[in-house]
């Protein structure tokens, strides 16, 4: 069996719900009102590069502290509690894992202060694949990739709706809402 593993949420803390509103002294919901309404999107799926992405974060074009956005990303990454030592344990046993997330070319940060790649292989990063869940094809590519069928891929995610997407394909899927119930999910299917 083979782990596809989200990110962000899921391994990683995502700090665009508390520390990107904090740095522009924003309400969540005035951050989502007031942002480029493609930008992001665009920018995951390496339509976008980084200056073009930070030039338009915000819909209405308004000038900010671009280095100091991206500096508040990179000190904010950190696992989540217990994923660290739960790959760890998944890598002792053996188990192929790749990331199958959503991410622009920052995920090359989170690598840069986590060292993801000491369990997994950044294989499929939205940026770089040019796929993004929920598609259909952000699942069958990375199978297809691999040489599997879907029903070979054990998927990992934080949203639900991203689950259910890998399901309409074959893939077996788990919610992820902490590390315990992950690991006790994966001793369920034997992975450990």
């Amino acid at each position: 069996m083979i782990l596809l593993l989200d990110v962000m949420g899921t391994l990683v803390h995502d700090p665009f719900f508390w520390e990107v509103p904090k740095f522009f002294e924003l309400r969540m919901e005035q951050l989502l009102a007031y942002k480029h309404p493609t930008a992001w999107v665009e920018f995951e799926h390496g339509q976008r590069n980084e200056q073009s992405f930070l030039r338009d974060f915000f819909a209405d074009g308004r000038d900010y502290d671009h280095e100091g956005l991206c500096t508040t990303l990179k000190e904010s990454y950190a696992w989540l509690d217990g994923m660290e030592d739960l790959l760890h344990d998944l890598r002792s046993a053996e188990v192929t894992m790749h990331a199958l997330s959503n991410y622009p070319v920052w995920y090359k940060w989170i690598e840069e202060r986590l060292e993801l790649s000491r369990f997994l292989e950044w294989s499929f990063v939205s940026c770089e694949t040019g796929h993004r869940k929920p598609a259909p094809k952000a699942y069958t590519y990375p199978a297809d990739t691999l040489g599997v069928s879907p029903g070979e891929c054990l998927f990992v995610d934080d949203r639900e709706s991203n689950c259910s997407a890998a399901r309409e394909v074959g893939m077996d899927a788990i919610r992820f809402v902490n590390a315990t119930q992950l690991r006790d999910e994966l001793e369920e299917r034997k992975l450990l």
